[in-house]
């Protein structure tokens, strides 16, 4: 039986497809709350047939959102097109990771499932870094338990505010600079952009292991997750499926006739 799964953040969504817990593709997409269900609908079956998936297989969906714009609208697209109702995680979903944020319905629901994916492959305690819309650093206990984390801006997000916000800076690549001081605007830019958040996670990452133990996990997730943690030794692993691999728990743990 084949399931489909969906992250959806802020700059995109992405779509998986499950068969017996492996991961059979994956892609990415536009965020836009000004799309229908329909206009997502032939999205995601025009990529996922183009990947050699065939849509009839898939019995079943679990959806996680920091859009709540979308939730619904998704939640649409998998009944008219897969004619499945997904499963939604929310606070009230089973997920077996016991949250200690002061309201636990403030935490976005792709950050639980991350640690629910950490926990099952990594182990705890550690400590996760989601390089997406904003830069999220998570801390998981040893015995499983959320505890909270710290949220930062996005490396895009920086990279859009300089341009936009000045009158002379442009739009750069992020890429590693050949040195720390840049001899020009670009470099200059790349310099400050990519070895300033190296050193935003080396210093975020340095201070939670000071909280939470030097034998901390770090595992690192999002779109910028093989760029940032090649350059870094803070970071032991990079699993850019992770929110994948954690909706596909999800899903085992809450569907029908679950066994959990």
């Amino acid at each position: 039986m084949n399931y489909l799964v969906g992250d959806i953040g802020n700059t995109n969504i992405h779509i998986g497809v499950f068969d017996q817990g492996i991961l059979l593709c994956s892609g990415r997409i536009s965020t836009d709350t000004r799309r229908m269900p329909d206009e997502y609908g032939l999205t995601v079956t025009n990529m996922l047939e183009h990947k050699k998936v065939d849509l009839k297989d898939i019995e079943g969906a679990c959806l996680c959102s920091v859009v709540p714009p979308l939730t619904n609208v998704m939640e649409q697209m998998c009944l008219d097109y897969f004619g499945v109702t997904p499963i939604v995680v929310n606070p009230g979903t089973k997920t077996g990771v016991r949250i200690l944020y002061d309201n636990p319905w403030d935490v976005g629901s792709d950050r639980v499932v991350d640690a629910l994916a950490t926990l099952h492959l990594y182990g705890g305690p550690a400590i996760i870094v989601d390089f997406g819309t904003a830069t999220v650093f998570d801390a998981v206990s040893q015995n499983g338990d959320y505890l909270g984390g710290a949220i930062a801006p996005g490396i895009s997000i920086a990279a859009e505010s300089l341009h936009k916000a000045t009158s002379q800076l442009r739009r750069v690549g992020i890429n590693r600079p050949k040195s720390a001081i840049g001899r020009n605007s670009v470099a200059s830019l790349q310099s400050g952009l990519f070895l300033g958040y190296l050193s935003l996670v080396e210093g975020m990452v340095k201070r939670f292991k000071q909280e939470l133990g030097e034998e901390s996990k770090v595992i690192a997730t999002g779109g910028f997750a093989e760029l940032i943690s090649k350059e870094t030794s803070s970071i032991d692993i990079a699993n850019a499926d992770l929110t994948l691999l954690g909706l596909q728990m999800v899903y085992d743990m809450n569907k029908p006739n679950a066994a959990f």
